[in-house]
């Protein structure tokens, strides 16, 4: 999928896929074409493809941070979070005083057992049980604040970026950004997830660890005593050696970890994606189930589906071997260090400086100080997988950000509302991916009150002029100029049914309680829909249970409630027969009488319906908009949707097959 080129300074969007028809025009010869296979030359080989994934993320992971966190904090609505984070960190220092104080209860409790001293054994245990007591709140206290807190950092997160997705046309343009912005549903859900959680758990496990750090370094400088040896006839002491000790074997233990577990981060990256992947093909397959199993296609599907599993496991074996690597390093450091301390510390214990129970408060303070530092040795795999889920997290609101950005560097259509409230093209020409010109130096108006048909070839523009004019697809040239929005309803020949209520989806994309009862009743009627009727509030998945021609039939409904003055119709009719067409048709006739109307088609009759009809011709430099010569059209000016031209249209679309809804896919 074409990216954003930097040398060209624009954006060059692919064809569109809308499962029905790929336009592409022949016009090679214009600017557009040229610049477009200019950049098509940037694009890398197959063979680069998952190095190029993993090697375009290349932000500072300090900076994306900082960028994220301002955006959930700036807000009023980001002040829950700071009062938890507060809360976690009275509970973490209330933690390190109780941990410390467990410490020097070690030394007298192990003292009294060297002593053998009964009544301190036991008064020790009843201090201890106290001690407990104490810690025990405190970490139930910091479990619960911990949990609420990722929460409210996912459902914070989400919010930012389900408002930068669904902002007007980014989630259609967003697919034409690359891999940067693609799979916005493991984006927002999944790698959301993995940041929320384990920003809170390395977060507070690493502010834990740096008061646990700052504490108990000053406990174990203050146990150590001096360590002299000679160097060249010099004397040489260093005071608080445990202390050095400590820093030395973590700093051993990190760096052999951050070398041997760097490429973790590469590898997780890579898995999201292929999990991604697999996941869209998984429900592609699903949705599509009832074409799959009328062309028996499921061991083609099998095949596909193999090979999306068979990227999955291999990223995995990759990534299970830098696992296995890093474990070496991470249990083998664990392992020694329970013995370091204990050998650290034995020349002052048998030199008889230390007591038994110091010698325990030594090993104690000494394994605090190493969990501390250790940190990041236990913790590496966790924190590669957090690593990776923050840069596709950040990739992803950078480029929603930026799409408006590349969108008005790039060479693209100018689109604005027209002065009197009317429809017109000024020199536009429309472009893809590959530079073909679908329309070239399209002029023509339609004013209110017309009814206009588009004509043409499949891949002569018609889908992608219907596009343009909704702000959709921007790449090109030209002027458009368009009535007020809230004037306008687009109707794609696949309508979109949201998930609720069958109200829901009828009053979309208002509220289902926008409109009187009676009227939805009514609008469902009109329609030919009157057995749904009592099924208005039943919540099911409508796109699966309605067929095509009911989908249909329930925008046009979507029209009756709105009232747009000016409806765009892209085969909108193309799964409906005859006499169900006509029906729907009659709405501008009648309910909708003076609304204007665009619509495109292929079916013959149609133009006797419309006043004007419009042809995309395509030509050497790309498709053209022709006017039909009046003489043909003479009299459709004053044609009215009654009964004898509703026969007249029976007549002329009668198919040769039974009656019902016809599902056509239009070229």
């Amino acid at each position: 999928m074409p990216d954003f080129d930097p040398k060209l300074g624009r954006q060059v969007p692919p064809p569109p896929a809308t499962g029905r028809e790929q336009e592409v025009g022949p016009g090679q010869d214009n600017t557009l074409a040229k610049e477009a296979k200019t950049a098509a030359s940037h694009q890398p080989p197959p063979e680069q493809a998952l190095e190029a994934e993993t090697s375009e993320v290349k932000p500072s992971i300090g900076r994306e941070l900082f960028l994220l966190f301002r955006d959930m904090f700036r807000s009023r609505k980001g002040w829950p979070m700071l009062r938890l984070s507060a809360a976690i960190l009275v509970v973490l220092i209330g933690n390190m005083f109780g941990q410390v104080r467990l410490n020097e209860w070690n030394g007298a409790f192990f003292d009294a057992v060297e002593k053998r001293d009964t009544s301190s054994f036991f008064s020790q245990l009843l201090v201890f049980l106290v001690i407990v007591a104490v810690l025990l709140a405190l970490v139930v206290a910091q479990t619960w604040l911990q949990e609420r807190l990722k929460i409210r950092l996912r459902e914070r997160l989400t919010q930012i970026l389900l408002d930068l997705w669904l902002k007007p046309n980014h989630a259609y343009q967003l697919g034409f950004m690359g891999k940067n912005g693609s799979q916005p549903d493991q984006r927002m859900q999944e790698d959301c997830r993995l940041f929320s959680e384990l920003s809170t758990e390395l977060g507070v496990g690493m502010l834990q660890a740096l008061l646990l750090l700052v504490s108990f370094i000053g406990v174990l400088w203050g146990l150590s005593s001096p360590v002299t040896f000679t160097l060249g006839g010099t004397a040489i002491t260093i005071p608080g050696y445990m202390v050095w000790v400590a820093l030395g074997y973590a700093g051993i233990g990190s760096g052999l970890t951050w070398l041997v577990g760097r490429p973790l981060i590469r590898l997780n990256t890579e898995r999201y994606a292929r999990e991604a992947e697999l996941r869209f093909a998984l429900v592609r397959v699903n949705e599509s189930a009832e074409s799959v199993a009328l062309y028996n296609g499921e061991p083609d599907e099998r095949r596909n589906l193999d090979q999306f599993v068979e990227a999955v496991l291999k990223a995995s074996r990759r990534l299970s071997g830098g696992l296995a690597r890093l474990t070496w390093i991470t249990s083998g450091y664990g392992w020694l260090a329970i013995v370091v301390p204990i050998l650290a510390a034995a020349p002052d214990y048998f030199a008889g400086r230390l007591s038994f129970g110091e010698m325990m408060m030594v090993v104690g303070a000494f394994n605090q100080v190493q969990a501390a530092l250790r940190y990041f040795v236990d913790n590496f795999p966790k924190i590669a997988d957090w690593r990776s889920a923050v840069l596709r997290v950040a990739t992803f609101r950078q480029t929603a950000l930026e799409l408006d950005e590349v969108a008005a560097e790039s060479r693209r259509i100018d689109i604005g509302p027209h002065p009197q409230g009317w429809l017109s093209f000024e020199g536009v020409s429309i472009a893809l991916s590959d530079g073909s010109i679908l329309i070239e130096d399209a002029t023509a108006e339609i004013k209110p009150g017309e009814r206009v048909l588009i004509m043409g070839e499949s891949g002569a523009g018609k889908s992608t002029l219907f596009r343009a004019i909704s702000a959709l697809w921007p790449w090109g040239s030209g002027k458009i100029r368009v009535p007020k929005p809230e004037q306008m309803m687009f109707l794609p020949q696949r309508p979109y049914l949201p998930l609720g209520t069958l109200r829901a989806a009828i009053s979309y994309p208002a509220s289902p309680d926008t409109f009187d009862d009676a009227d939805v009743r009514a609008a469902l009627k009109r329609c030919g829909l009157g057995e749904f009727v009592d099924m208005l509030d039943r919540h099911e998945r409508w796109d699966r249970s309605l067929s095509l021609g009911q989908q249909q039939r329930v925008a046009f409904a979507r029209v009756i409630l709105h009232k747009p003055q000016w409806v765009f119709m892209d085969e909108a009719t193309s799964a409906l027969d005859e006499d169900n067409q006509a029906s729907m048709l009659a709405l501008f006739e009648n309910e909708l009488k003076g609304a204007s109307v665009m619509s495109i088609g292929h079916r013959p009759g149609l133009e006797e319906f419309h006043t004007r009809t419009l042809h995309i011709r395509k030509t050497e430099e790309g498709a053209v908009l022709l006017a039909r010569p009046s003489s043909q059209h003479k009299h459709s000016s004053r044609t009215r949707l009654g009964p004898k031209w509703i026969g007249r249209f029976r007549r002329k679309l009668r198919p040769s097959h039974a009656q019902g809804d016809k599902t056509m896919q239009v070229g």
